[in-house]
C-alpha cells in the first residue's frame, strides 16, 4: 500500500481551503493583484504561498522514500508531521491577530518532516 499519495490528497485538501481564503480576503480587500497593504490579504496570501513552498519538496521526498521502500511507519509519521504541521501553521494565520504560536509549531514540524525525510533519503543511498 502507498502511503504518500493519501497525504498529497489531504495537503491538497488544506491548499484548496487556503486558496478560497485568498480568493475572500481579495474580493473583500478588493485587490486582485498584490496586497496592498492590507494585513488580512497580507496573512491570507503568506500563509497559501508558504504552504506551496514547502508542502511539494517534502511529498517529493516522501515519494522517493516510498520508491526506497522505506517502513510505512516512517512514511505515516513523515506525513502526519508535515500535515499537522502545516494546518498549525495555517491556523497561525487565521483570524484577526496572527498566532505566533501555532505558526512556530507549524514551521517546527514542517522542518523536521523535511529534514528527517532528506537525510532518510540521504542514507538509503549512501548504505
Amino acid at each position: 500500500m502507498t502511503i504518500t499519495p493519501i497525504f498529497a490528497a489531504l495537503l491538497a485538501l488544506v491548499f484548496v481551503l487556503l486558496s478560497i481564503r485568498t480568493v475572500k480576503a481579495r474580493r473583500r480587500s478588493k485587490i486582485s493583484l498584490g496586497d496592498g497593504g492590507d494585513n488580512a490579504l497580507q496573512m491570507a496570501v503568506r500563509a497559501h504561498g508558504n504552504f506551496i513552498e514547502y508542502v511539494p519538496i517534502t511529498l517529493l521526498l516522501m515519494t522517493f522514500l516510498e520508491m526506497r521502500t522505506v517502513s510505512i511507519y516512517v512514511l505515516i509519521a513523515l506525513g502526519s508531521l508535515l500535515f499537522v504541521g502545516r494546518c498549525c501553521h495555517a491556523i497561525g494565520f487565521s483570524g484577526a491577530n496572527m498566532n505566533f504560536r501555532f505558526r512556530a509549531i507549524g514551521m517546527v514540524l514542517t522542518f523536521i518532516a523535511l529534514i528527517v525525510a532528506s537525510l532518510w533519503l540521504l542514507y538509503t543511498y549512501l548504505i
